[in-house]
């Protein structure tokens, strides 16, 4: 799951990342919550021949995806995750998963580890960021959707995956992280179709991540400071040893 995220990476530094070009000033953002818009880059048009200028473009949507045959938003959950093992044949990201592929840009994200109940106490927030710092692109999906008197919303979900050994010491799921050599594959929804791009749904690299423990000031939606990111004091029990596996038996999933 991914409910939190932080992007307080310069538009400067986004858009030499995603290959964008004429990025809007945007604030640094320190707690980006559901239903909060959020920045988003998709596949523009075809440049014209012989251009090597970037056609990838970013806008602004809703954090909180919301398919176009819904009829009354109000009884219909907010989507702000998708699974990306079932996302391909679900009703509500299937159309999205074809022709509406995008890139969420940021620079780390927050997950809960919630104590079993045996143990009692408080659930703990990390901050989840690359131990090399820099930014992140999300897997994610879009879908504009409009209301019976015309207006148009524009809404977005990140894909996610079940989460790496590190990471399972946290949380049971994680972000879908694509690298910058796939950007083109995982934006292309022309000629890449969801089966074509499943290798890319995969979870990140297990040292690709650390996780700081932080205060529980990011529960709060109105806390927006740089000083969610300051570490406090947290011991995380040593990740699972994984058991081996004959190979002759392994399998992507």
């Amino acid at each position: 799951m991914c409910g939190r995220f932080v992007l307080n990476a310069s538009p400067e530094e986004v858009a030499d990342y995603l290959d964008l070009i004429g990025l809007e000033d945007f604030p640094a953002r320190f707690n980006i919550a559901p239903t909060q818009p959020i920045l988003i880059v998709v596949e523009g048009t075809q440049p014209e021949p012989g251009s090597n200028l970037p056609n990838r473009q970013a806008m602004l949507v809703r954090w909180g995806f919301m398919p176009g045959w819904v009829k009354d938003p109000k009884e219909f959950p907010l989507l702000i995750n998708a699974r990306s093992e079932t996302a391909i044949g679900k009703a509500s990201f299937r159309a999205a998963m074809r022709h509406r592929r995008v890139l969420i840009p940021a620079t780390g994200f927050y997950e809960w580890r919630r104590p079993a109940k045996e143990e009692g106490g408080k659930p703990q927030a990390f901050y989840i960021k690359p131990k090399k710092g820099g930014i992140v692109a999300f897997a994610g999906l879009m879908e504009t959707w409009s209301s019976a008197d015309g207006s148009e919303v524009d809404t977005g979900a990140i894909l996610t995956t079940s989460a790496n050994r590190s990471i399972a010491r946290i949380h049971d799921r994680m972000p879908v992280v694509i690298s910058p050599e796939d950007f083109s594959r995982w934006l292309d929804c022309k000629t890449q179709e969801p089966r074509d791009i499943v290798d890319l749904m995969r979870a990140t690299d297990e040292d690709f991540f650390e996780m700081i423990p932080v205060s529980d000031k990011v529960n709060k939606v109105a806390n927006t400071g740089a000083d969610l990111l300051e570490p406090v004091a947290e011991v995380l029990a040593p990740a699972p040893k994984q058991a081996p596996r004959d190979d002759a038996q392994m399998s992507l999933f």
